[in-house]
């Protein structure tokens, strides 16, 4: 589905520390752009949706075991909330165990009408909640942080810096890592020497075409080396 146009793009979090947010998504051209509301930001107190005057949120995981597990009937409640039957934005839960967030991921969901992302905690959330309200469960790497928060931030500074005008202008991402299955080249910029290092002299040489040439074979050399992975691909 594509955004409809001159519509901002609308993410959602759903979290137990609502205060974070927008943190670093506030701050450069990404804040820039949440203030001239190309994208809209609002969170969810998961603690507003507790049924006990405590407001737990969490209880021992069946079965037993460790930890504390996200309960299915407070969560449920407040992705209802944020996201009520007629969203037609996609859920996905911030989880270690979910599938790796990529660019080109990044790029499908920059031209949806937003999304609205579940920040876990503790041992997890109940899995019926994920079964009943489809969530997709997303990873930002192979390592476990203390909630989802932080890789909410990333997930969605990767998709917003992509929808149009955030960043100025439609080229600045073009020749990045991972948009055309390559890490990026090197950069260099003034002073022309530093510590006895200088910058290699075909990028100064104006040669437009040489310098792409260079660009091509650095970034392939730096794949090979660094994430020769990619070039399977």
């Amino acid at each position: 589905m594509s955004r409809v146009a001159n519509k901002p793009f609308a993410a959602s979090i759903i979290t137990l520390f609502p205060e974070v947010f927008p943190g670093t998504l506030g701050t450069s051209v990404i804040g820039r752009g949440l203030r001239e509301n190309l994208w809209t930001l609002q969170t969810t107190n998961l603690r507003d949706f507790a049924f006990d005057k405590h407001r737990s949120v969490d209880d021992t995981p069946a079965g037993g075991g460790a930890g504390l597990v996200l309960r299915s009937d407070v969560l449920a409640k407040a992705i209802d909330f944020a996201s009520p039957k007629d969203d037609t934005r996609p859920r996905y839960l911030l989880s270690p165990r979910g599938k790796p967030l990529t660019q080109k991921l990044a790029h499908e969901l920059s031209h949806e009408d937003g999304v609205i992302l579940v920040c876990g905690r503790f041992e997890g959330i109940d899995q019926r909640v994920i079964k009943s309200r489809n969530l997709i469960e997303i990873s930002i790497g192979d390592y476990v942080l203390a909630g989802g928060e932080v890789a909410a931030m990333v997930m969605l500074e990767a998709i917003v810096r992509l929808i149009p005008n955030v960043l100025g202008s439609s080229l600045s991402h073009q020749d990045e890592s991972f948009e055309n299955g390559l890490l990026e080249y090197d950069q260099y910029t003034r002073p022309i020497e530093f510590e006895g290092q200088t910058i290699p002299k075909i990028l100064t040489s104006g040669n437009h075409k040489k310098i792409a040439k260079w660009r091509e074979e650095n970034s392939q050399n730096l794949t090979k080396k660094r994430r020769p992975d990619l070039l399977k691909k």
